[in-house]
């Protein structure tokens, strides 16, 4: 039976919401409290339960760079929902970090904005492309940043300037920043083109032609390996491993990067998977594969 409770405005649910529903490779168990947030006071109240009861605490968009445990998470998931657009002057976007990146890329490209046409294709959130420093076709998401907002985890806003923040290749300073709890808004500078729309549709295509699109998986998994002409893909595929499989956990035949759930997948498959993978790849090449999507244990690792 569904356990709910209200606190300043919020419904959390106990027990019951299980995270594969919350993921692009539908892999995940229930997490011991839920709760979805639309605006940044809600965050907020959601930050000081987590705090009061002593939480562990991830925030998420649209889970699809995750791989959650069939165990779950013994502490709170913040499904961020926060959404909102707001064009400042023309090519000057600040968007919630819970928009669909997708989106974004689409109406910027839409109407004549260029940097964002790779995002068509980027099924996450303005949140989690900012995180990871999404990209695609020689294209960054930090590229087009002009400024992030962000909220720690004990309730303090701060407004970080693009040009001071260190990206890297499928890296932001987010991932190594122990106090922050998410990322709030971002704000983009986009250049105006008139061959931004027809560079976007290249893109989809491009993308619906070498990706396994529309199946359970959550994009690249792991780097390209940085010091090297060749991609991660290309060092799988070499490897002989295009369709491996184990249990429901497969190496996508299409893109061997991908690696796809094709039913039924336990996040042991997927995890056995990618680590027979980066060593059979280590083992012919010499190239140990870093990975991109993020393992969120059950537990806090204990020493």
């Amino acid at each position: 039976m569904k356990q709910t409770q209200r606190w300043q405005g919020l419904e959390i649910i106990r027990g019951d919401k299980l995270l594969k529903d919350l993921s692009s490779w539908g892999i995940g168990g229930p997490c011991n409290y839920f709760v979805q947030v639309s605006d940044q006071t809600q965050l907020l109240s959601a930050l000081r339960f987590s705090r009061e009861q002593s939480l562990r605490v991830i925030t998420i968009g649209k889970g699809s760079n995750c791989l959650f445990d069939d165990q779950g998470f013994d502490g709170c998931v913040i499904l961020n929902r926060i959404d909102f657009l707001e064009t400042v002057e023309p090519g000057r976007f600040r968007v919630g970090s819970g928009f669909p990146f997708n989106r974004l890329g689409f109406l910027c490209s839409n109407n004549g904005f260029t940097g964002l046409e790779f995002a068509g294709g980027i099924p996450g959130t303005v949140g989690g492309a900012t995180y990871m420093n999404a990209g695609a076709n020689g294209q960054e998401t930090a590229d087009v940043i002009e400024s992030v907002e962000i909220v720690t985890m004990d309730g303090i806003f701060h407004t970080l300037r693009g040009n001071e923040l260190n990206f890297g290749y499928r890296f932001s300073p987010f991932q190594i920043m122990e106090n922050l709890a998410a990322i709030t808004a971002v704000t983009f500078k986009l250049e105006h083109s008139e061959s931004a729309r027809r560079r976007q549709l290249e893109y989809l295509e491009r993308r619906r032609t070498s990706q396994p699109v529309g199946a359970q998986s959550a994009g690249s998994v792991f780097r390209n390996p940085s010091d090297m002409s060749v991609s991660a893909a290309e060092l799988i595929e070499k490897a002989g491993l295009k369709g491996y499989k184990i249990g429901g956990a497969m190496v996508s035949g299409i893109h061997a990067n991908f690696f796809i759930n094709t039913g039924g997948s336990t996040s042991k498959d997927m995890l056995d998977l990618i680590n027979l993978v980066k060593e059979k790849v280590y083992q012919k090449f010499g190239v140990l594969l870093m990975e991109e999507i993020l393992y969120v244990p059950p537990q806090a690792n204990r020493n």
